[in-house]
């Protein structure tokens, strides 16, 4: 699964569970300032992923998330140890 495959996923969730515009998230978007994303939503969001994408993300992990690329890279990391 390349970046881009991995970026549209994480988009749509985004999009689907904060109920923000497709627009609104670009990778250097802050999930935080930009999505409006409070640490609960993080957790929920890190938990839809680990289900959709096989993986698992550590609670700790997620205090260097701040943008949706980060997000991005950190699954992308995931993905290449389970592999």
């Amino acid at each position: 699964m390349r970046d881009l495959e991995i970026y549209e996923i994480v988009k749509g969730i985004i999009v689907k569970r904060m109920g923000v515009s497709a627009s609104t998230v670009l990778p250097q978007s802050s999930l935080t300032e930009d999505i409006g994303a409070d640490s609960l939503e993080l957790v929920d969001l890190m938990m839809d992923l680990e289900e959709i994408l096989g993986i698992r993300i550590e609670n700790s992990e997620l205090s260097d998330v701040e943008t949706v690329r980060d997000v991005v890279n950190l699954i992308e990391s995931k993905r290449r140890v389970s592999v």
